[in-house]
């Protein structure tokens, strides 16, 4: 047996080779072509899911939604399989974060014709949709991904301190309002006084809990009051960091400041920018 590749072996590692640059990656044209047909496929499939929940639609068109469905479970498992043939390392993609997703958007349309139940978790499938940032990887995204990035973690600190406040707020007034309202009212434990506190704080008021005390009512006020601070301080503390953004290209390693807006590397030294 000669050492040498012969050339139909080269022949198949130059398509696998193809067909991996095609399917993993999104920096070519046929990537890109390849990202964008599996996102309409999995958005039309997750579309028919969602139309199969609505009893009128399951009533009159159920059997041509499950034959959609069935196509779709079909065509994802085609291309997983073909994902852990032409991948490097297939061990690591089955255990990826995408290869796990891309599992359990197959799996629960099998397991329909065995359990009854699993047809509901085929919505995870619509986790898929995430790989439309990989479709979207171009350099101004990755630029204002950065920026935003920065800006949370500088922000990090006060924006845990913060909800740190707000934790106490809501454990607080959730505790007080268990101890002046009746339980007709609705305050039957700490943690559901707590919840009425959250629901209240976060301004979405859904209504089934409400005070009926004078100063019960009173300290609801207050609460809602304060709710706006709940949307506003976070968003102020992020927006002010990124308005430093102009300083996130300064070099820790050889101080330089003239680099490039969109810039990755110093220009200088060649070092990654790490603010």
């Amino acid at each position: 047996m000669s050492k040498y590749p012969s050339i139909r072996d080269k022949k198949f590692k130059s398509y696998r080779h193809k067909w991996h640059d095609i399917i993993f990656g999104a920096d070519t044209k046929e990537g890109r072509r390849f990202d964008i047909w599996l996102l309409w496929a999995i958005l039309i499939s997750v579309l028919a899911i969602m139309a199969e929940s609505v009893n009128d639609i399951q009533q009159n068109y159920g059997e041509y939604l499950n034959y959609v469905e069935y196509f779709f479970t079909i065509v994802f498992t085609i291309e997983y399989l073909v994902r852990i043939y032409i991948s490097d390392n297939p061990k690591k993609y089955i255990f990826s974060f995408w290869g796990i997703i891309d599992l359990l958007a197959t799996i629960p349309t099998y397991l329909g014709f065995f359990i009854q139940g699993p047809e509901v978790f085929r919505i995870l499938r619509t986790a898929r949709l995430l790989r439309v940032f990989r479709v979207l990887r171009l350099t101004s995204f990755l630029v204002e991904a950065k920026v935003l990035g920065h800006a949370v973690r500088r922000s990090g600190a006060k924006i845990t301190v913060f909800f740190g406040f707000v934790l106490i707020v809501v454990v607080v007034m959730g505790t007080v309002m268990y101890t002046i309202e009746p339980p007709e009212a609705g305050f039957t434990s700490i943690p559901r006084s707590i919840y009425w506190a959250i629901v209240t704080l976060t301004t979405v008021g859904y209504g089934d809990i409400a005070p009926v005390t004078a100063l019960g009512q009173f300290l609801s006020a207050i609460l809602m009051i304060l709710g706006y601070a709940v949307i506003a301080v976070p968003t102020g503390l992020v927006s002010v960091e990124m308005s430093k953004g102009h300083i996130l290209n300064n070099c820790q390693e050889c101080g330089n400041r003239d680099n490039d807006k969109d810039a990755f590397y110093c220009k200088r030294c060649g070092h990654e920018i790490l603010n």
